[in-house]
């Protein structure tokens, strides 16, 4: 700046009155750094004094170290905020600058869908925050295909997104890193899709659960396990069978390549317990059990893991039943008796009282005590009758 400026009783003057640029408040203006402080950097832009740039105003990361932005010599753009405050100081800005500049490239790249790239400069809640020459803003639900848990690792990191909403007014940008994973998986998730049949038995890894399953990624596409799905038992939520990371083995139950869905079974590839027991079990066989609940009418009972029969209620004794609880209790270990199995709707019912063979030799049993019983007085009479006629003959008489 001494080769065009001297000092002229106090003020400082240009050498050539041509040499001194002209400017205004909210131009661009190029300058070299020629100090780099704490609070300020100070930038010698051809003007009869430095142009100061406030910390704040140097780069759009929060509470940035002006070393770490910028070095001695660097040239850089920066926005003229006064040219002259009340110290007499020409203030700039170099993040408006680049905002400005960084706009009109972000508008254009939204234009035409081109893809913008920055490093991860702050988590904030909801998603994070990239440098793209201005905040832009990536919700955590956009920031892979498969939910993020921790955001935190993406700090420092350059990501690739599209921009897909832009409110100048607002200052608003918003952008999406999964449409751009999606759109280079695209061709590897139609080369999946079609690959894939019903009855395959394939492998995958459990990217995340939902109330209602479990979704598994394909290497590239995920399927979804329902819940009904995931296990012969009753499963109240997928994290009973499967966690988060976990490698599975499950079958292709659907394919519906229009929608790209895939439907996947996790039970269909391991052993049903239901046939296991059809296959030792028949009817009049006595099988061992727990009983599990009670019902209004009748009491069921785990013979097996995942496998349940049920004792109806009338079933529960030979005599009448107003609830189950008069016989037995949840908990109880039992002997029951196979009555029926139902393959086609897997149902297995069972009994308590005796087979009927039992029950009539049972009875029959019980009149001939019974008829003994009757008996027993008479001859028992008969008896004490004819002793009591002997002793009243007088034997020695005759």
């Amino acid at each position: 700046m001494r080769d065009f400026f001297r000092e002229e009783n106090g003020e400082i003057v240009p050498v050539d009155e041509s040499v001194l640029i002209d400017f205004q408040d909210g131009d661009i203006v190029e300058g070299e750094v020629v100090r780099i402080d704490k609070d300020e950097v100070l930038v010698d832009i051809g003007y009869k004094s430095e142009g100061l740039i406030p910390a704040n105003e140097l780069t759009i990361r929060k509470g940035a170290d002006p070393k770490d932005v910028v070095e001695l010599g660097q040239r850089l753009e920066a926005l003229v905020l006064q040219k002259e405050d009340a110290d007499g100081r020409l203030i700039l800005s170099a993040k408006r600058a680049a905002f400005e500049r960084a706009w009109n490239k972000i508008e254009e790249a939204y234009r035409e869908q081109r893809n913008v790239e920055g490093p991860v400069i702050e988590v904030v809640k909801g998603g994070l925050i990239l440098d793209i020459g201005l905040r832009g803003f990536l919700p955590a639900s956009l920031v892979d295909i498969r939910r993020v848990r921790n955001l935190e690792e993406y700090l420092g990191r350059r990501l690739e997104c599209k921009v897909i909403e832009l409110n100048r007014s607002r200052n608003n940008v918003v952008l999406s890193r999964r449409a751009v994973l999606e759109e280079e998986r695209k061709e590897e998730r139609e080369r999946i899709l079609n690959s894939l049949n019903e009855g395959d038995i394939v492998k995958g890894t459990v990217s995340n659960l939902v109330d209602f399953g479990a979704f598994v990624d394909l290497d590239g596409i995920d399927g979804l396990i329902h819940i009904s799905e995931l296990s012969w038992n009753h499963v109240d939520h997928p994290s009973e069978v499967v966690q988060v990371g976990e490698e599975v083995e499950v079958k292709v139950l659907e394919v519906d390549r229009e929608r790209e869905r895939i439907s996947l079974g996790l039970k269909q590839t391991r052993k049903d317990p239901w046939q296991e027991v059809v296959e030792r079990v028949n009817v009049g066989d006595v099988i061992h059990g727990r009983v599990t609940k009670l019902v209004s009418f009748g009491a069921f009972v785990e013979v097996a893991e995942g496998v349940e029969g049920l004792i109806h209620i009338s079933e529960l004794a030979e005599h009448h039943v107003e609830t189950p609880d008069e016989i037995v209790r949840s908990g109880d270990e039992v002997d029951a008796r196979v009555i029926d199995v139902d393959p086609r709707r897997r149902r297995l019912s069972l009994s308590l009282r005796p087979k009927r063979e039992e029950r009539e030799e049972r009875r029959r049993e019980e009149r001939r005590r019974e008829e003994r019983e009757e008996r027993r007085p008479r001859e028992s009479g008969l008896r004490t009758g004819a002793f009591d006629a002997l002793k009243d003959l007088d034997l020695e008489e005759r």
